[in-house]
C-alpha cells in the first residue's frame, strides 16, 4: 500500500515546522500536521481515537520531551513523552498497518569513544533525557519490529528554541560569552532532517525495504565552541567568545564528551548526499536575517 496521507506529531517543534514548510513541494502526500493540542504525548490513552479519526499511512512522531537538565528532576514527565508514547504510537501501527517513524538522539550513547557511533553501537545513556529515548527506542522496536528511529544530534532550525538561535541573541546581548570547547558531535539542520525524512518514504513507497535503526547528522564534525565561532562570523556579530572545558560549565545533566553518529547507513541507503553543517547554517541564518 503506498503511504499518501501522513500524520505529523509536534508541529509546533524544529522538525515538525521544518516539514511543514516543505509539505507544499510533495503534492503526492497529504500532511496532517498537529501540535500538543491535537495529539498531547502525555497522554497516550488518547493517541487510539484520533488515529481513528485521521487514518493515515504513516505517522511521523516529531513530538518529544527535550529539556535536557529538566529532565533529571521531571524523570516520570519524558519517560511518559519520550518512551511510553512512543511505545503506544508503535503499537498503534502496527495494529493498523500503518508505517510508523520516530526520532531519538546522540545522547543514548555515553559519548566515550574516539569512533562515530554507528546505529548498532549498544546504548549506555548516561542523563535521563537519554535514558528516557533510550526507552522508547526500545519499546518502538519491541511493539511494532517495523518500526523506524532516526537518531539525530545538535538540531538547530530558523524555528524554535536552539543553539544558534540562542547564541545570537547572547551575542547580541553580551560583549563576552564562555562556551563549552571539549565536546564534539556533528550539528543538524533539521530542514535538512526533514528532506531526508520525506526520501525516507518516497523510497517506501519505491518498495525499499526499510526499517530499524539510522542515523541523520550534517557531515563535519565540530564542538558547541566551534560551532558558536562559525556562528558569530556568519551572522556578522563582535561578542568575544573564549572555549572552556565541560568541567568549567557544570550543568544538572551529564553531557557525552563525544556524540559524532556515523550516518553511512542512510546515505547508502536513500543515496542521499549530506551538507556540511557549515553549508546549512549559513542557509539558516541566512533565514534568520
Amino acid at each position: 500500500m503506498a503511504i499518501k496521507k501522513i500524520l505529523v506529531t509536534g508541529a509546533n517543534g524544529q522538525l515538525g515546522w521544518e516539514l511543514s514548510q516543505l509539505a507544499s513541494a510533495y503534492p503526492t502526500f497529504n500532511f496532517i500536521f498537529l501540535d500538543r493540542t491535537g495529539l498531547d504525548l502525555t497522554q497516550p490513552a488518547t493517541f487510539e481515537k484520533v488515529i481513528n479519526d485521521m487514518a493515515p499511512d504513516a505517522i511521523i512522531n516529531t513530538a518529544a520531551y527535550t529539556a535536557v537538565d529538566k529532565a533529571e528532576h521531571e524523570k516520570e514527565l519524558a519517560h511518559t513523552v519520550n518512551a511510553l508514547a512512543v511505545g503506544a504510537l508503535a503499537s498503534i501501527s502496527k495494529q493498523k498497518g500503518i508505517k510508523f517513524i520516530t526520532y531519538s538522539t546522540d545522547y543514548v550513547f555515553n559519548g566515550v569513544s574516539t569512533t562515530p557511533f554507528l546505529p548498532h553501537t549498544p546504548l549506555q545513556a548516561i542523563n535521563s533525557y537519554g535514558s528516557s529515548k533510550a526507552a522508547g527506542e526500545k519499546m518502538a522496536q519491541a511493539n511494532n519490529e517495523a518500526s523506524i528511529i532516526i537518531r539525530t544530534s545538535w538540531v538547530f532550525s530558523s524555528h524554535g528554541n536552539n543553539f544558534v538561535k540562542t547564541m545570537i541573541r547572547l551575542m547580541k546581548e553580551k560583549t563576552s560569552l564562555k562556551i563549552v570547547g571539549d565536546q564534539h558531535g556533528r550539528p543538524t539542520y533539521a530542514r535538512d532532517l526533514a528532506l531526508a525524512t520525506i526520501k525516507m518514504i518516497e523510497a517506501i513507497n519505491a518498495g525499499k525495504a526499510i526499517q530499524g535503526i539510522y542515523h541523520y547528522a550534517n557531515t563535519g564534525e565540530t564542538t558547541w565552541y566551534k560551532f558558536a565561532e562559525k556562528i558569530k562570523a556568519l551572522a556578522g556579530l563582535s561578542c568575544a567568545l573564549e572555549a572552556i572545558t565541560t568541567n568549567e560549565f557544570p550543568t544538572p545533566a551529564l553531557r557525552p564528551a563525544y556524540a559524532v553518529l556515523d550516518t553511512q547507513k542512510i546515505e547508502n541507503e536513500l543515496s542521499i548526499t549530506i551538507p556540511h553543517w557549515e553549508t546549512s547554517l549559513k542557509e539558516c541564518i541566512q533565514k534568520l536575517s
